[in-house]
């Protein structure tokens, strides 16, 4: 069998340790050659430069799509994912990639679908079938009826990519690569670096290594991106008032986002809060050891329902955008109200005892049996609903 040329379209910070193990165990397996995209916000400054760290990783990088338009709202999500379907089939074009990988449900994957099946390219969907609020879930769905392969990441993901009319001779249960990055760190758990030190940041010269601390990271939620400045700041002021330090993390680029960002650098400005500081991104492996040796995560991020659940790091998650995703005892949810968070907060961290590892999204094993996969798979690019 001839080497089967596999497309990986990273578009953001998060997708990137999403992938990570998978696109090394693609590079090195003897019947796949990887080609590497990179585009959207994980191209961005300001989201992180994520492409940076992919490059430091030693990945070689075959193209950059640049494709975010200014705006952080509804309309300029749109436009985005339109300008990424025309730059992305451009790409497509000048690679011939056998087949494409689209990551999970961030909204600009859609144009990854679009561009490949609309070129007749098989189209692989890693991590299809979770329920999840805002855009996502309809994005996510929409990505697993263009793809032809699906790469999920849990049974009861399985079950409802099958209950789409997907065939069962296409679809995978790998678990997702994160956790094999959260496995690593799980095996060797101490925190060998300064934060500060390593990534600067900005905000207060926390006393993290004598209190101990929390990580809060929260995004904006598309469906109810007018309240995102509200939403953030409700979570900035029970972090402050707790006192407990806290390294916080930047939002990911979602309409809202901008609310978000904004609701930081005021309350930052107005208030100054001598227990937080701020950094836009790390490295998959350090941010998973920052959280390994925190008391708590804070927020609404997919980290606290994978990787955290692996981990068994208590986690607080606020409001909707994780609604109905499947979760592991870790978890509490509350509202965006203060007090419900406040109590929330001091209740995780009080936490005498780590809490058992599930593995409810993986083993740890993902990466090597997606590439095993991609290279013995029948490569299509035609399909019938199976009902």
């Amino acid at each position: 069998m001839s080497v089967r040329k596999i497309c990986v379209v990273v578009t953001a910070r998060p997708s990137y340790s999403r992938i990570k193990t998978a696109l090394k165990a693609i590079q090195e397996h003897p019947k796949l050659q990887l080609q590497l995209v990179v585009a959207g916000s994980a191209l961005l400054g300001r989201y992180g430069n994520a492409v940076d760290y992919i490059e430091s990783d030693g990945f070689k990088i075959d193209a950059k799509v640049f494709m975010v338009l200014e705006g952080e709202n509804k309309t300029s999500m749109a436009k985005t994912t339109g300008l990424g379907v025309m730059e992305l089939a451009n790409t497509f074009y000048n690679l011939k990639p056998d087949a494409v990988v689209t990551i999970a449900d961030r909204f600009e994957t859609l144009a990854t679908s679009i561009a490949a099946s609309y070129q007749n390219i098989p189209l692989i969907h890693i991590q299809g079938g979770e329920v999840t609020g805002n855009i996502d879930e309809k994005v996510r769905h929409a990505n697993t009826k263009l793809a032809d392969i699906h790469l999920v990441s849990s049974n009861d993901a399985k079950q409802r990519v099958l209950k789409l009319g997907e065939d069962k001779d296409y679809v995978f249960n790998t678990g997702c690569p994160s956790i094999d990055l959260a496995k690593g760190i799980s095996n060797s758990p101490s925190l060998d670096f300064d934060p500060i030190e390593k990534y600067g940041g900005v905000g207060s010269d926390i006393k993290w290594k004598d209190k101990g601390y929390i990580v809060v990271m929260q995004h904006p939620v598309t469906t109810e991106y007018e309240k995102a400045r509200e939403s953030v700041f409700s979570t900035l002021k029970v972090v402050d008032e707790l006192g407990i330090p806290a390294f916080w993390f930047w939002p990911n680029v979602d309409a809202g986002s901008d609310g978000t960002s904004n609701g930081i650098r005021a309350y930052r400005e107005i208030h100054k809060p001598k227990n937080i500081h701020f950094f836009k991104n790390m490295l998959p492996e350090d941010f998973l050891r920052l959280l390994k040796n925190s008391m708590c995560l804070v927020g609404n991020s997919s980290v606290g329902i994978r990787e955290c659940a692996f981990l068994g790091i208590p986690v607080v998650n606020i409001g909707t955008r994780q609604n109905n995703r499947a979760r592991g005892s870790n978890v509490v949810d509350v509202s965006y109200e203060e007090d419900a968070i406040k109590q929330a907060i001091l209740a995780q961290v009080k936490l005498k005892e780590r809490l058992p590892s599930d593995d409810l999204y993986g083993d740890g094993s993902a990466g090597q049996k997606i590439a095993d996969i991609l290279a013995t798979v029948n490569l299509r690019y035609h399909k019938t609903i199976m009902y």
